[in-house]
């Protein structure tokens, strides 16, 4: 059996890329078996440096993948990102310490190059927290009962002199981008979609041979601009033979107005033989239950922590994002690797805000990946205090830290990646 310290950890060359791919689909339990036009496709996005792989006699055995990311901080700035993928750890390998190598070396390379924060989905909750990462936005998922909804049947269109069109994949992929960037300016814990993204949503590039073209629909205000769009399935139901009880799911619904999202939820509750629609991944605090008559018919079917933030860099993820309220607050930072933690003095203001090393007392205690969810805009620090993730140094200090880090509307990252 070979060693751990002969397991060589290291940036895969391109020639290695699909001995990689075929490693990562072995870890997430996919076939193994690609075709030359997927790896061809996959390869498209490989960047000397951000693919490691750990290797045993030759095979790969354990992957890890990260990429540039731009994610919203509060108040609509773009902070770069190191977005992390792709982590497998081959069964035959586990507890030899391969991610916590790779990912020593991802994120030290982050931070050379300036990245504010890491990003990831964890498929499992226990792994990440141990290297900073925390769970910062929340995903829900409804059901809605239609007819149990209390909307008009007669429905024909929206009231507001908008209309909505079903369109193609190509028209997708022109006005697709620039709505999703209004919306990512706009939303904390969004992030940026390249290309190959409007490409895999759309069909222009497959992957999977039982790929199915969903419908797109696109919802435009009076005044004839794209404010919303919706991608769908509908399945084949006729329960008993007598009736159809077709479900409509939502693969992504993007609305950058009220109206936009109330006119797209009313279309799809609206199609015929549709009786129930299940709204995707949506954040925790979505509009959707309460634009029915009937909020009742729209039941939570899941709730899950969706992004993970990992702070790289506390001044520039505390400066980057604005805030409502006017204050300072000394957080003592608990870091996991020696580099990130420290004391900090944040002076907030709606004006801007200056976070400085300081060496003064604490108001807070904080751990790296609580920070990341604070940061956000999504957590209470007074929550966290009742659960012991953080520490008061002064009497009231949590409840002041809220009254500057939490957000009017819920963060959320409307994408898997």
């Amino acid at each position: 059996m070979t060693s751990r310290a002969e397991t060589d950890v290291r940036p895969i060359t391109e020639d290695e890329f699909a001995d990689w791919l075929r490693a990562v689909k072995t870890g997430f339990l996919q076939t193994p078996v690609m075709s030359e036009e997927e790896v061809a496709e996959r390869r498209r996005r490989f960047v000397p440096g951000r693919y490691l792989g750990a290797f045993d006699g030759g095979r790969c055995v354990a992957t890890f993948r990260s990429f540039d990311q731009r994610l919203t901080a509060v108040g609509g700035a773009a902070v770069p990102a190191d977005a992390v993928s792709g982590v497998t750890v081959t069964a035959t390998h586990r507890r030899r310490g391969l991610l916590t190598r790779m990912m020593a070396r991802d994120l030290a390379a982050a931070r050379e190059r300036g990245d504010v924060v890491a990003t990831l989905i964890a498929a499992e909750y226990p792994i990440y927290g141990r290297y900073g990462f925390g769970p910062a936005t929340w995903t829900a998922e409804w059901t809605v009962d239609v007819p149990r909804a209390g909307l008009d049947a007669r429905w024909a269109g929206p009231a507001d002199g908008g209309r909505i069109d079903l369109v193609d994949g190509e028209e997708v992929r022109k006005l697709g981008p620039e709505l999703h960037d209004r919306l990512r300016r706009a939303q904390p814990g969004a992030v940026d979609r390249d290309e190959l993204w409007w490409q895999l949503a759309t069909g222009a590039v497959r992957f999977d041979t039982s790929w199915k073209q969903p419908f797109f629909a696109v919802y435009r205000s009076a005044s004839g601009e794209v404010e919303g769009m919706a991608a769908y399935e509908v399945d084949d139901n006729w329960g008993d033979g007598k009736q159809p009880l077709n479900t409509a799911t939502v693969k992504w619904l993007s609305g950058v107005t009220p109206a936009a999202e109330r006119a797209l939820w009313h279309y799809l509750c609206s199609i015929d033989w549709v009786a129930r629609v299940k709204s995707g991944w949506r954040a925790p605090d979505d509009l959707l239950p309460h634009l029915l008559p009937d909020p009742r018919a729209a039941g939570i079917t899941s709730l899950a922590d969706w992004l993970w933030v990992r702070i790289l860099d506390v001044v520039g993820a505390l400066q980057a994002r604005t805030y409502d309220g006017e204050g300072t607050l000394v957080l003592e930072v608990a870091g996991v690797d020696g580099l990130t933690g420290g004391r900090y003095r944040l002076d907030a203001s709606a004006d801007g805000a200056s976070c400085t090393p300081t060496t003064e007392s604490a108001d807070i205690t904080v751990g790296l990946g609580d920070l990341g969810a604070l940061w956000l805009g999504d957590e209470s620090a007074v929550r966290l205090a009742a659960l012991g993730r953080v520490r008061e140094e002064r009497a009231g200090a949590a409840r002041k830290a809220d009254a500057l880090l939490r957000t009017p509307r819920r963060p959320w990252c409307p994408d898997m990646f």
